[in-house]
């Protein structure tokens, strides 16, 4: 993992020597990485999707993932950590700006329907797309399962994992495991990274406006610190507390924000325009997944979200392995990919459709300073507009915060344990990337805006190499759980003529699955 950290240290020390130089090779990236990537990116995402909802609703939704013990956690707990890991890079200036900015300028394929009054349905319905299932699935789901049963074979708890189906034990010491490994864990630092960065630019934004702090780089370098040392005392107490708390108080806490928001707004507008966007959602959940008719707007929004999501999916999965032991694949279903899209979705609409409610009331009152200052405007914007803005101000922070730190103490997990052969990470080793990626952030605010911005455009150039080697999971998930349900005696293989059962042993050691399978029972 020394490659990984050297390679993201490069690009640090490259951004704060040129600054110019490295933005233009980044966007340059960026735009080829979407040109040619990106239609492949939307394929391969709905496609996980689909055969997780396939495997989840079949017979192989009772296989029991990693062991026949009992699941290590309770269910609130475990979906309160499932769900901060992603919903933290927008869970509060993405749910309150995305909206808004739909609402404002329809997605390509609406502009000629735009001025009716599907307008907010539409705006939060593609919303939904670029963070429900898709985003969800593609790294709690199918790699999640290749993963844990790689670990029960014996695999390490690495990247590499995904592709032991294919490559057999061979991936454990062969070139291309490590190539997989640094890829996976480049990504996902990239992918910390640039939000920790941007959580300080737009936090130390409210701030100043709310409070009259100062906006400057030093207020920016403390918030990070601040939020790096939360987290990082997190990382030293463990999976079972740290993880935990954080999570836990998460969720409450988001909740509080989010009763404060729509109570003091419009609850009836609310509920009926998450209705509403649902309805739209499932009528054009395709057309909007797929779309590629607009490939600026599309570099700017969905392929954007696919490939930061995408580049999380490794490190995911591995955290999500780490804590799903016990559970059914039907359950790690609808924990780590249906309850996390609702959740989201409630508080995207909680969020954003109070934008869009304070917008319709006085046009431009939201719109006007999100188009002049981005994402960090419009969430105050919409505390400006309801009352007790100061404490909902305080609410929102403490919300942002709380959620990155969980992303960043979950992520520190994941990496550390991928440069593990065998057992668990040391704290030391946990904090060691945690306060890393948070030096790092620090270090990339010397930049300015645009070394954050430059990095956020990474992510999505990272996103090349882990879309290929997520792409096994597609064919590689269903006969790794036809061997386990033959295991547990939930299908069991015809007899052949010769009167033994009909199974084998593939190159991974893996029994591979008999050509006919009868349920049992």
């Amino acid at each position: 993992m020394g490659t990984s950290g050297a390679l993201m240290t490069a690009f640090v020390l490259a951004a704060l020597v040129s600054p110019r130089a490295v933005g233009a090779a980044v966007d340059t990236a960026f735009t080829w990485s979407a040109h040619w990537f990106g239609a492949y990116w939307q394929l391969l995402m709905l496609a996980t999707f689909v055969v997780i909802t396939v495997l989840a609703f079949s017979r192989y939704g009772r296989v029991r993932m990693g062991g026949s013990g009992g699941p290590e956690f309770n269910r609130f707990t475990w979906v309160a950590m499932i769900t901060t890991t992603l919903l933290a890079a927008g869970g509060v200036f993405w749910a309150a700006a995305e909206p808004i900015a739909h609402y404002a300028s329809p997605p390509p394929q609406y502009a000629d329907q735009a001025g009716g009054s599907g307008d907010a349905a539409i705006a939060m319905a593609q919303s939904f797309v670029h963070w429900g299932f898709i985003g969800w699935a593609v790294g709690g789901s199918l790699a999640t399962l290749v993963m844990m049963r790689g670990v029960e074979k014996g695999m390490p708890l690495r990247p590499r994992t995904l592709l032991w189906p294919v490559m057999g034990e061979r991936v454990r010491t062969h070139w291309i495991g490590t190539v997989v490994d640094i890829s996976c864990v480049l990504a996902v630092v990239a992918g910390t990274v640039g939000p920790i960065g941007f959580l300080g630019l737009q936090i130390s934004y409210i701030g100043g406006r709310l409070f009259g702090l100062p906006d400057t780089y030093a207020v920016q370098a403390t918030i990070i610190l601040g939020l790096t040392a939360v987290a990082a005392v997190s990382v030293l107490s463990g999976i079972h507390k740290g993880i935990q708390l954080l999570s836990r108080a998460n969720v409450w806490v988001a909740l509080l924000l989010i009763v404060a928001v729509v109570g003091m707004a419009s609850p009836p507008f609310v509920a009926n325009l998450y209705l509403e966007a649902s309805v739209v959602h499932a009528q054009e959940f395709l057309p909007m997944a797929l779309y590629t008719g607009d490939e600026q707007w599309l570099g700017y929004w969905t392929l954007f979200f696919f490939g930061w999501f995408l580049g999380f999916g490794p490190m995911m999965a591995i955290f999500f392995a780490r804590i799903s032991r016990g559970r059914t694949v039907r359950d790690i279903y609808v924990g780590a990919t249906v309850l996390p899209t609702v959740v989201t979705t409630v508080w995207f609409t909680a969020l954003g459709g109070t934008g869009i409610w304070l917008e319709q009331r006085d046009p431009g009152a939201i719109t006007g300073p999100y188009a002049e200052d981005g994402l960090p405007a419009a969430a105050l914007a919409i505390l400006d507009a309801l009352p007790l803005t100061a404490v909902l101000g305080v609410l929102t922070v403490l919300v942002a915060l709380i959620f990155l730190a969980s992303t960043l103490d979950s992520m520190s997990y994941a990496i550390s344990v991928s440069s593990m052969h065998e057992g668990e990470p040391s704290g030391l080793v946990r904090a060691f990337w945690c306060v890393g990626m948070g030096l790092a952030a620090v270090a990339l605010l010397l930049v300015g805006e645009g070394g954050i911005q430059a990095l956020q455009s990474f992510i999505v150039v990272t996103a090349v190499p882990v879309g290929l080697i997520m792409l096994p999971t597609l064919w590689t998930t269903h006969p790794l759980l036809r061997d386990m349900a033959v295991e547990q005696g939930i299908v069991a293989p015809r007899p052949s003529p010769d009167g033994s059962e009909d199974e084998d042993v593939d190159e991974g050691g893996a029994a591979r699955a008999p050509r006919v399978e009868e349920p049992v029972g």
